[in-house]
């Protein structure tokens, strides 16, 4: 089955850890929503170059179209590197 919008997942991709630039996805200190989830949620998406990286973060951490005026995303957004040894 195709998927239109791959971050829409409910489970994480064959080919997620593959790749060495990534972007760790979590919740800032004291979010009230991490009650719901876990304390030391993170999810982290890797891409094989430092560009698809970038402009994947873009993407997530832009304002969208159907954003309400004075809402601002509620994730914190980091880009991390591995080297081989963790491959």
């Amino acid at each position: 089955m195709h998927i239109s919008n791959a971050h829409n997942l409910s489970q994480p991709s064959k080919t997620a850890t593959v790749g060495t630039f990534g972007v760790r996805v979590s919740l800032p200190e004291g979010d009230p929503f991490a009650h719901l989830l876990d304390e030391g949620w993170h999810q982290t998406h890797w891409f094989l170059t430092a560009r698809d990286r970038d402009d994947a973060m873009a993407d997530m951490s832009r304002l969208h179209e159907y954003s309400r005026k004075g809402d601002r995303p509620a994730l914190v957004f980091e880009t991390i590197e591995r080297d081989d040894t963790d491959l």
